[in-house]
């Protein structure tokens, strides 16, 4: 998995992500936040792109908010991700968002777009 997001972060055009120690803690907490969500201690095969995704956003946040993203092409990113045969177009608004909100909007897709899909693997726990 952490392969996959220092892709993501790579094709986002953030480097420096495969030797940053904060990417693994910030993997761990994805994980940990992902299992006790849906209650189980492993993250089923399902949900691994929906780690991948909060991984990168949990990490696109960290490193905005210590004003380190730098090198980040920001309207690259928020045109267009595609991972796989997965595609996402973020054009909605572009005209009237500043590149900072156009930012935020991506990172909140990342970490909380997909977030439903953790449902279906929930488990009942008594």
């Amino acid at each position: 998995m952490r392969d996959d997001v220092v892709a993501m972060l790579t094709a986002l055009g953030v480097t420096g992500a495969d030797t940053d120690p904060l990417l693994d803690i910030l993997l761990m907490n994805v994980q940990q936040r992902i299992m006790n969500k849906i209650n189980c201690s492993t993250i089923p095969e399902g949900l691994e792109g929906v780690a991948v995704y909060m991984a990168v956003g949990e990490y696109l946040n960290a490193k905005k908010a210590m004003g380190q993203l730098t090198g980040f092409d920001l309207d690259a990113a928020i045109k267009q991700i595609q991972e796989g045969d997965t595609n996402t177009v973020f054009a909605l608004g572009e005209g009237s968002l500043t590149p900072e909100q156009r930012l935020n909007v991506l990172i909140d897709y990342l970490i909380n777009g997909r977030s439903d899909e953790l449902y279906r693997f929930r488990k009942m726990v008594w």
